[in-house]
């Protein structure tokens, strides 16, 4: 079944790139931007200049900048705007959102001071109807979906059911979705990835090679899993697309708006220059914060993510945090 009633909420890259790959299949989705001023520029143009200024939208994007038009009386909608801001526009939303309509998050992080999980929020913002939201993660950068390239993603939800009704309304030939019911574990991949891309990025920057990016990341994914697993994640989750598969693209590629940041920050800039060169929203920032507490709080050990806060928040040289991670007492690798 194709639901032909599908808002994205957000025009940043993924929104858009999201909004494109629906258009294709023939859904006419509702495209929301927060700045009026986008939303009439995207409807002239054609163009998202800001974010995707390669993509052309198809004609049957309707770009707005009505969140009640956006919402009110659709089957799906999907909540492409950054982590941070989740809150606040699910709040304005949350009055005209049906009672059956199923929200997707699509966003990747973790509320930097309450240190909710996007998950949380909905249900304490819509009464703890947690049947009705799911989270869309994996290796899948807005880039190379406007373009049809070809991308599997994890979609989970508690309900298996409105799982399965979202893998239909996303599923094309070229964005396969397979469904998972380990909300936690999908959401807790999708954020905790992009502090160990902010390290990749950083080892890269300082000139070190595979070899250390490899330890990065094999290493990464094994606190990843200690931290979900104590939040009540399924640690098989992390095998699969919202951990390995994420963690692989996040790290290694220049789509990577973590990635890039950490390179900058590697090369001699400061974490301030850094966000400003890459000029986007750089999740891994807000989320290394969240999760160096959270595992504090947990009590779970986060060597890597503990000297990523330290170069971003603690003026610790990048150098430093690498000697540092090096020199931990032996471990048995189990």
């Amino acid at each position: 079944m194709i639901c032909h009633k599908v808002s994205i909420l957000g025009a940043g890259s993924w929104g858009t790139a999201l909004a494109v790959h629906l258009a294709r299949k023939g859904i006419n989705p509702l495209l929301w931007s927060h700045r009026k001023e986008q939303a009439e520029e995207i409807s002239e143009t054609r163009k998202n200049t800001d974010y995707l200024p390669e993509i052309l939208l198809p004609d049957n994007i309707e770009v707005n900048n009505d969140l009640e038009r956006s919402v009110r009386g659709q089957e799906i909608v999907i909540s492409a705007v950054p982590s941070h801001a989740f809150a606040d526009v699910l709040s304005e939303a949350r009055p005209h959102l049906g009672a059956n309509t199923i929200l997707i998050n699509a966003a990747k992080g973790i509320h930097e001071h309450t240190l909710q999980r996007m998950s949380q929020i909905y249900r304490e913002i819509c009464g703890g109807k947690k049947d009705n939201y799911a989270v869309l993660s994996g290796p899948s950068h807005a880039e190379e979906v406007g373009r049809g390239m070809p991308t599997a993603v994890v979609v989970a939800c508690c309900d298996e059911s409105a799982a399965v009704k979202a893998q239909d309304v996303l599923m094309s030939v070229d964005f396969r979705v397979y469904t998972n019911t380990d909300v936690t574990g999908v959401e807790m991949g999708g954020a905790l990835k992009n502090i160990i891309a902010l390290g990749t990025g950083i080892s890269d920057g300082l000139g070190f090679g595979d070899n250390t990016k490899a330890a990065l990341m094999t290493r990464g994914l094994a606190e990843i899993t200690r931290l979900g697993v104590v939040m009540g994640a399924n640690p098989l989750t992390f095998a699969g697309l919202t951990g390995l598969g994420d963690l692989i693209v996040t790290c290694t590629s220049m789509h990577s708006r973590n990635r890039r940041a950490g390179i900058e920050i590697g090369g001699g800039k400061t974490p301030e220059e850094a966000l400003s060169i890459v000029r986007m929203v750089v999740e891994g920032f807000k989320t290394t914060r969240a999760a160096n507490r959270l595992s504090a709080e947990l009590g779970v050990d986060m060597p890597i993510t503990r000297q990523i806060y330290g170069v971003l928040y603690q003026d610790q040289p990048a150098r430093e945090a690498v000697v540092a991670l090096m020199g931990r007492g032996k471990r048995n690798e189990m």
